[in-house]
């Protein structure tokens, strides 16, 4: 596993940060996280494996739409 769950949850505030799936043409690997809307850098949080993983991030963090990113 490249990735661990962050054990630190990430604040995330909305006005400044927008949900961010990355994902690999490649291999296919997702990483669900936050950039800044202001600097443009990513912060990775989580590995997503299957939508249970997805679904887990969603609801940690209370995110409803999250946009892909290849």
């Amino acid at each position: 596993m490249l990735f661990k769950r962050n054990k630190n949850k990430i604040n995330f505030d909305a006005t400044n940060k927008e949900a961010i799936l990355k994902c690999s043409i490649c291999n296919g690997e997702q990483v669900a996280g936050f950039r800044n809307k202001t600097t443009g850098k990513f912060e990775e949080v989580m590995l997503i494996q299957n939508n249970s993983d997805l679904e887990t991030f969603k609801k940690q963090y209370g995110v409803t739409e999250i946009k892909k990113e290849y």
